[in-house]
């Protein structure tokens, strides 16, 4: 698929720079026909003047200076033309540019929805099978239902970002404005997240009664996104730090990890819609694309701003400033 993606960006390409060149050519090619033209006609207007006529040198003068009025009218004119194509040529090539990566994106969204969707479905069928077909002790069938719950989880994650993005692009979520309690929602998500994933190391640093105002269902999908990116990239032996505290007027919420990191280059497409890091051929790790994208316009939403850092030795380190109550 990616192969054929880009054979057609590679013709495309092709085409579009040969007419580009071609039509620069033939505006290159009127205006040394016009000036020829022109230098013809002056010619031939000379030529027609008698000599003994004591007018002669004014004519000839004039007939010049509009020979010399033309050539700066075609030249004003070709470069204004020259100049509109090559604005519209490179608004239409990053254009095209564009649209190919979007498409491309879209399809490896819809491969990844399609394997998100597949794996955890896949895993939460055995499962249950097992159960049905085996009689287990009871710490062998917790262990099982714990997998299961684990799994469904990941599908309501998924099903919800891919709901609540539609519906954020469109106009159709209802956002609610409510004073609650940021470092009692943080610290339940934190409480969950090490509850379900025990063989994590977590390092929970929340300061008590923060107050941000928002949307309670985006505000603990915010904190969700965040800390399945921050386990997603980052060794199962590294510590994941979730930590919420108030800062010169502000309430910050930071999610810190000790993965690979970003790159400095990527650091602002990570939060494009479908966008992930690394080559889609080679990746290992799974998503969608829609997490930080989502994380950003729930946070733009709550007027709110989200930056990453380099974490120390290594790592991100992702912040969320709300402004305090």
């Amino acid at each position: 698929m990616r192969f054929f993606i880009k054979k057609r960006l590679a013709i495309a390409t092709l085409v579009y720079w040969f007419l580009l060149l071609y039509i620069i050519s033939a505006l290159i090619f009127w205006f040394i026909e016009l000036q020829q033209q022109n230098r013809k006609m002056t010619s031939y207007k000379i030529q027609e003047l008698r000599r003994e006529d004591p007018l002669y040198q004014s004519k000839t003068d004039q007939i010049r200076f509009e020979d010399h009025n033309k050539t700066s009218q075609y030249i004003g004119e070709g470069s204004t033309f020259l100049l509109l194509i090559l604005l519209g040529a490179i608004f239409v090539y990053r254009a095209v540019r564009r649209q190919f990566r979007l498409q491309q994106q879209q399809q490896n969204f819809m491969m990844a929805v399609t394997h998100e969707l597949k794996t955890p479905i896949a895993v939460a069928k055995l499962n249950l099978e097992t159960l049905q077909r085996y009689q287990l002790d009871e710490t062998r069938k917790q262990k099982i239902i714990h997998s299961a719950l684990q799994e469904t989880d990941r599908l309501n994650t998924l099903a919800n970002n891919i709901l609540i993005s539609s519906q954020l692009e469109g106009g159709g979520y209802s956002l609610s404005r409510e004073d609650l309690d940021f470092s009692a929602l943080t610290s339940q998500i934190a409480r969950d997240f090490s509850s379900r994933f025990t063989d994590r190391k977590w390092a929970v640093r929340v300061e008590p009664e923060l107050t941000v105002t928002g949307d309670t269902l985006l505000l603990q999908m915010l904190v969700n996104n965040l800390i399945e990116n921050a386990m997603k990239y980052s060794p199962k032996d590294a510590e994941i730090t979730i930590a919420l505290k108030r800062e010169g007027g502000f309430v910050v919420l930071r999610i810190s990890d000790q993965g690979t990191g970003v790159a400095e280059s990527e650091k602002k497409k990570i939060f494009e819609k479908f966008y992930r890091v690394g080559n889609e051929a080679t990746r290992s790790a799974q998503g969608t694309g829609l997490g930080l994208y989502l994380c950003k316009k729930i946070a733009e939403d709550h007027q709110a701003r989200i930056t990453i850092a380099d974490n120390q030795p290594r790592g991100s380190v992702f912040s969320v400033w709300f402004r305090d109550q």
